[in-house]
């Protein structure tokens, strides 16, 4: 095995129900080699991480590790342990380093009672070799610095896990996977739930990293600033790409070009990489990303084909209605939650005829209150809003809740849009939701779906002004880009929040901050605030993070008050609830997994059945504690 490899792949396998999910999978990954797995939902991405955590069976080929690597996976679950305090359960991934203190301290003193024999000395200094490549003695206070990075205050450290909120958990979960020093990292949607402070400090974490790093994402901007290489799964195989993400994405539509693949789509995709590769470049890493616009231009062009379409988003929204030239209004406005909870004092804001704007701020600031208070879902605590002559509001909200919980898709797009159920189904054809697939009922939807048949209903709305709360949340990369597409061709106003600084930069003409308490208007668009912030943070000495007005440590965050007790009753119950439905899952696997299962077909297509059944249990409870949490 190659001495500098943590990780070695070779035609990997796996098989899900009886059916092959990967095959022919192969790659090395290296310290400080950070390899994003790139694929449509449902390619494997998610078990193979599982896979290389030692958490799902290899079915075939081999995989093989250095000796004595740690590894440490971080996905969407959440901790079990929720009598724990934050600190306590995020020390509880440092169990080898908590051993490697007990172990020295045994060993000095052995040695300080006489043990000088040679196998002593040298077992006590392996033990503090590999403790100070940890971060030595003071490796708890990295553990701290990670918890403030990723937004995390002093006064939360002692606070029980069941106090927190589910996207504080899934931070929290986060900050367990960082802080045991692992060698191979192996990272799930871990942009979920960081604002953008929090998302600039991992960024820069794990560039700095002294491990190698296996990671699935959909933030665009994340993938650019960490990835070194990328390891594309499609249709069970996989494809290894040495290289940043955005080369592998021109060399892909290249790809697809050759096949016939909807051209005009993918040169549309070409052109979007150019210019996000040009305003990647407008930031702090200017040096990196002239070296990665060189390697894009020699990219050779390729001719398309004949050939099928692939199934992906494509949508636009009609020319709306002429507004008044100003939409939204709020003069000298206080915003607080629960009228006496106050986020933003003296708050000022406009938003005109066909502007772009972007609202940005720290978890918690007040940016989805603020939402409510323009929409007119709640009113001030004091100050004035208006809304413009002939504003129609097609709102997106954060989980989609406007869409109900009751009956099937097509009923509910029906009760949303008021379509024929044939107009309907036309509808949601165009946001992939055919045959079948529309006679789902609500509840058993993934977020990603739920988000799309939210975006079906937007679309159909007409409004000429679209306010949008976190959008591109449980969205692939296609349908992301899809929606990019779309908003900028938008003639009508948009009101944007998303931690997504890709869509931001697309389509943001000027960014609205919470800062200190207040809002404060930057004009040209994402780039422009990018450079003003930049200065700000070089006058300061460094001291301000986006939005939030203080450091990235996220100390002084306003936060809202914490869950109700039917809330933690509700969570707990939910909780009580996945464990059962994933042992049940688990165990209908185990039993697919004898040869014998598969021998009759009658007998195999129902346990693909059950198969499928039990997965969409699993599903349809995580999507619900989600949005419990």
């Amino acid at each position: 095995m190659d001495a500098m490899a943590v990780a070695i792949a070779s035609d990997l396998a796996k098989d899900v129900a009886g059916a092959p999910l990967l095959r022919g999978v192969s790659f090395k990954l290296e310290r400080r080699e950070r390899m994003t797995i790139a694929g449509p939902n449902g390619s494997g991405k998610t078990t193979l991480l599982r896979m290389l955590a030692g958490e799902a069976s290899v079915d075939g080929g081999e995989l093989a590790f250095a000796k004595g690597v740690r590894v440490a996976l971080h996905d969407q679950r959440p901790p079990r342990e929720r009598g724990l305090s934050l600190r306590d359960y995020v020390l509880s991934g440092c169990g080898e380093l908590l051993s490697l203190e007990a172990d020295l301290a045994a060993l000095e003193q052995a040695m300080a009672q006489g043990d000088t024999r040679p196998a002593t000395l040298d077992r006590y200094a392996g033990a503090q070799a590999r403790l100070e490549h940890a971060g030595g003695y003071r490796w708890r206070d990295e553990v701290l610095a990670v918890l403030r990075g990723l937004g995390f205050g002093d006064e939360d450290l002692d606070r029980p896990l069941r106090t927190f909120s589910g996207g504080e958990l899934t931070r929290g979960s986060l900050a367990r996977a960082l802080a045991g020093a692992p060698d191979l990292l192996l990272l799930d949607e871990p942009t979920n739930h960081l604002d953008i402070d929090a998302l600039e400090w991992l960024e820069q974490h794990l560039s700095g990293l002294d491990a190698a790093v296996a990671l699935v994402a959909h933030d665009r901007w994340f993938l650019e600033a960490v990835g070194t290489s990328v390891l594309e799964l499609d249709a069970g195989r996989g494809r290894f790409f040495p290289g940043p993400w955005h080369v592998w994405r021109r060399e892909r539509a290249a790809r697809e070009l050759a096949a016939g693949r909807a051209a005009a789509r993918q040169q549309a995709e070409i052109a979007r990489l150019e210019r996000f590769v040009e305003r990647f470049r407008a930031g702090t890493r200017a040096r990196q990303a002239q070296s990665r616009a060189k390697r894009l231009e020699r990219v050779e062009p390729v001719v398309a084909a004949g050939g099928a379409a692939a199934r992906t988003l494509d949508f636009d929204f009609a020319a709306p209605q002429r507004s008044g030239r100003v939409v939204f209004e709020l003069e000298d406005a206080i915003v607080a939650v629960g009228g006496e909870h106050v986020l933003l004092r003296d708050a000022n804001l406009w938003l005109e005829r066909g502007e772009h704007v972007s609202l940005v701020g720290a978890n918690g600031s007040g940016k989805t209150t603020l939402l409510d208070v323009l929409t007119g879902r709640l009113e001030p605590a004091a100050g004035k809003v208006r809304r413009g002559h002939n504003v129609t509001v097609g709102l997106l909200s954060q989980h989609a809740d406007e869409l109900g919980e009751a009956g099937t898709v097509v009923e509910a797009a029906q009760r949303a849009t008021k379509l024929t159920p044939n107009k309907a189904r036309a509808l949601l054809g165009r946001f992939l939701f055919s045959g079948e697939e529309a006679d789902k009922p609500l509840a058993a939807l993934s977020g990603g779906e739920r988000r799309r048949l939210a975006l079906a209903v937007l679309v159909h709305s007409g409004a000429n002004v679209l306010v949008l709360d976190e959008p591109t949340n449980h969205l692939d990369l296609d349908s992301r880009e899809a929606l990019e597409d779309a908003l900028r061709a938008f003639s009508g106003s948009v009101l944007l929040v998303s931690h997504d600084r890709a869509l931001l930069d697309a389509v943001g003409t000027r960014t609205i901050a919470v800062e200190d308490g207040t809002l404060r208007s930057y004009s040209g668009g994402w780039a422009e605030y990018l450079r003003v912030r930049a200065e700000r943070l070089a006058s300061n000495g460094g001291r301000s993070g986006v939005g939030s007005g203080g450091a990235v440590s996220g100390r002084g965050r306003s936060r809202p008050a914490g869950p109700s007790k039917n809330q933690l009753r509700r969570r707990e119950e939910l909780e009580r609830r996945i464990e059962e439905a994933e042992a049940a899952l688990a165990a209908v696997e185990d039993e697919l997994g004898d040869p014998s299962a598969w021998a009759d077909p009658a007998r195999a297509a129902s346990s693909s059945e059950r198969h499928e059944a039990a997965r969409r249990a699993v599903d349809s409870l995580y999507a619900e504690w989600e949005r419990i949490a």
